[in-house]
């Protein structure tokens, strides 16, 4: 008889423990096996934590429990589902995020090895049909047929059996024993091929950069370059070294739009030695690539943030491109990061982490300033090109509007008149899709929200539809006002959709693509938009965010930030940060090759400091000034944060719970602890519950962590009452 200690699949802070089982099967179970269990009259995936052996039987073992014990009723997996290293930075993460364990799992796996039941619904290993060549002799051989089918197979060796025409001949060959059937796995996501590269000769800022990550003794590096400064090259070329070591490479990038471009980079350089982790593959692409990376025929891993639990053994060095984008947190439980994930990983492979980037995050510069961080700066341009010269529209004032467009400014429609002339291509910034963010009654002044979240939804020409940003809520277009009847629907505020319709209008002749989350639905879309616009198929790309990251597009002299102060109004202690790294990231893609860029800086709020030294890029002075911000608020990195998150069906016991954990956290007078709220987060409602924050800032966690982790296994799940956590906060 064995115990089985099992954690459920359920990723809640109230059930975050083991409940015991009974096994007397002849299958080997180990810790991380994934069984499927009883559980409260539900038949549950869970996996084993613990294997106790023992003589006693089922009657002994429940009397000395106090509790009756249920049998598993399988045992799902024949290997554990983590190796060492990964097991212990799940632990890790499950402890530094205050994160059920079973979350953690479930977050670095790929669907089908998930400890969750749905898992055994997920893809399986695919395998095809092969044909194999034992004997090219053509003795025996009574057809032309198999003749020639004999001579196909000998010519390549191995043939896929769907390639080999008519079944009679291909069995008369294998009755014969000139060639046999074997199964092959099938990989459902190949790499293109690419024409093979040899390395470009660094530029003496790019051989100093990379000679200094390689001598330095510290775990972590800070490049911080100038967009268009070669940092790829920097990576290529470390990647290199690492791999000549024998040592495996992670190459993260935080857009899935950016993965194909970095793919393509690597791939010219290190041909098949590649595997792809990002959301952007089917379930089935992304099993096969985790096992390729697992079985170890992949020394490179290339992703987004999920692929911070590749799999890859003797890790030397992992990189993070663009390491302020906040797109490397995620936002649900477990509320990781990428970065601190990787330095994690890093430590134990005494493997070093290099963190890239025009525009660092606050909190790494800060570091790189201290010491703790190697700093590395890669100042000028890779061809010595001036940067971008800007100029800053203030759109307060109409001289500066045509007239018929409340959208686009004059200044900014002739300079790409001018650009469209000479054959050149812009690119265009607004940092929302859709057509109109606002959506409401002319006569009666009703507002159509999201009845999920109760966030505003926004109108979707392209398919006449209204939609919310925040949960994938969609709706009709509406004919008439719920409240008053009247037809009369007003549309504010405008998006990518609309930006383009005005240029529709403005410039008919040009040629515009749209890049935004709506194009990335489709799958391959965001890569065929992007190649279509560097095969200069387009005059004009106009997109959200997606277009201001990482792209290189030699014939682009023109960026356009179409209302640069959007983020200025969210509700983010980091909104001017963000604002900041954006138009500095948007401006630099343009004169990236011999022509000369330029970029029009559109805004209602044209003296801000973000923008202003964002125009001028400024990052030194940016920092300054950001930092005596957070100094005096008491914000990182001058204290870490936590967000301690209540929510619950009724609105009064997620409100009387809030304020309840408030006091009760008051009352244990933690040193260096400020607690701020409860308050109303900006998504207030949510999947049929009701949100109240807690924000605790603090220097260290020693005394808290222990209180926050009985505080959730305590009560959430409770009265009707769930507590998770948000550790590190991208805002609150």
């Amino acid at each position: 008889m064995r115990v089985l200690h099992v954690y459920i699949e359920y990723g809640k802070s109230g059930l975050d423990r083991p409940f015991s089982y009974l096994y007397d099967g002849r299958r080997d179970v180990q810790p991380l096996f994934r069984v499927l269990v009883p559980f409260h009259g539900q038949r549950l995936m869970g996996f084993v934590s613990e294997v106790l052996e023992t003589n006693l039987g089922k009657a002994e073992l429940e009397k000395q429990a106090g509790y009756l014990l249920s049998y598993i009723y399988e045992v799902i997996d024949s290997e554990p589902l983590l190796n060492e290293e990964l097991s212990k930075l799940a632990e890790e993460i499950s402890s530094h995020y205050l994160a059920p364990k079973v979350s953690v799992l479930q977050s670095m796996l790929p669907s089908s090895l998930r400890p969750a039941k749905s898992s055994l619904n997920g893809p399986k290993v695919a395998y095809e049909k092969w044909v194999r060549l034992l004997d090219s002799n053509e003795d025996g051989l009574t057809s032309d047929k198999q003749v020639e089918l004999l001579r196909l197979i000998s010519a390549h060796g191995e043939v896929l059996k769907k390639d080999c025409g008519s079944p009679s001949s291909l069995k008369k060959l294998v009755e014969l024993g000139k060639v046999e059937l074997f199964s092959k796995e099938k990989q459902r996501y190949v790499l293109r091929e690419f024409e093979k590269e040899q390395p470009h000769e660094l530029s003496i800022d790019q051989q100093r950069a990379y000679r200094q990550i390689l001598d330095s003794e510290k775990e972590v590096v800070l490049l911080q370059g100038v967009t268009g400064s070669g940092k790829t090259e920097v990576y290529l070329h470390l990647s290199e070294h690492y791999l000549s070591q024998g040592k495996s490479v992670l190459m993260m990038v935080p857009e899935i739009s950016l993965t194909p471009i970095m793919v393509e980079y690597f791939a010219r350089r290190f041909g098949k030695k590649i595997a792809i982790l990002h959301s952007g593959l089917t379930p089935a692409q992304k099993y096969d690539e985790y096992r390729k990376i697992a079985k170890g025929e992949a020394q490179i891993a290339v992703g987004a943030r999920s692929a911070v639990f590749a799999p890859l053994d003797n890790i030397g060095l992992i990189i993070l491109d663009e390491e302020h984008v906040e797109s490397y947190k995620q936002d649900n439980v477990p509320t990781y990061h990428a970065r601190e994930v990787a330095i994690m990983r890093a430590r134990h492979f005494g493997a070093k982490v290099l963190l890239g980037s025009a525009t660092p995050s606050l909190e790494s510069k800060a570091k790189a300033s201290k010491g703790s961080y190697e700093f590395v700066s890669l100042p000028k341009r890779i061809n010595q090109k001036e940067l971008p010269s800007t100029q800053i529209i203030d759109l307060t004032n109409r001289r500066n509007m045509p007239p018929g467009s409340e959208i686009l400014s004059k200044p900014l429609i002739d300079k790409l008149k001018e650009k469209l002339s000479r054959g050149e291509q812009a690119v265009l910034l607004i940092n929302r899709r859709g057509y109109s963010p606002y959506i409401g009654c002319h006569d009666c002044g009703y507002v159509y929200t999201c009845p999920n979240c109760h966030s505003f939804l926004s109108y979707h020409k392209a398919d006449n539809m209204l939609k919310c940003h925040h949960c994938d809520y969609v709706a009709k277009y509406p004919d008439s006002c719920p409240e008053c009847g009247s037809r009369k629907i007003a549309r504010t505020g405008y998006g990518t959709e609309r930006v383009i319709k005005k240029l529709g209008e403005l410039l008919p002749e040009a040629r515009v693509l749209r890049l935004d989350s709506d194009v990335g639905k489709v799958s391959s879309a965001v890569n065929d938009t992007l190649e279509s616009f560097r095969h200069k198929e387009a005059d004009i790309l106009v997109g959200t965010q997606m277009v201001a990251k990482g792209h290189d597009f030699p014939d682009v002299t023109l960026v356009g930030i179409v209302q640069a102060d959007l983020g200025l109004y969210s509700p983010s202690f980091r909104a001017s940060e963000n604002t900041f790294e954006l138009i500095t990231q948007a401006v630099g893609r343009a004169g990236r090759s011999a022509k000369t860029g330029e970029a029009i800086i559109q805004t209602y709020n044209p003296s801000n400091y973000a923008i202003t030294l964002a125009a001028k890029q400024d990052y030194e002075s940016f920092f300054k000034k950001e930092m005596e911000t957070r100094r005096l608020n008491i914000m990182p990195p001058y204290a870490y944060l936590v967000v301690i998150r209540v929510e619950s069906k009724d609105e009064e016991k997620a409100i009387e719970a809030s304020h309840a954990i408030k006091q009760d956290l008051m009352n244990q007078k933690f040193k260096d602890v400020i607690v701020v709220g409860p308050s109303t987060p900006y998504i207030a409602f949510l999947a049929g519950k009701h949100r109240r924050n807690i924000l605790v800032k603090y220097r260290t966690n020693a005394y808290l962590w222990p209180y926050l982790s009985d505080l959730a296994k305590t009560l959430s799940g409770r009265a009707g009452v769930e507590i998770s956590f948000d550790v590190d906060p991208s805002d609150y």
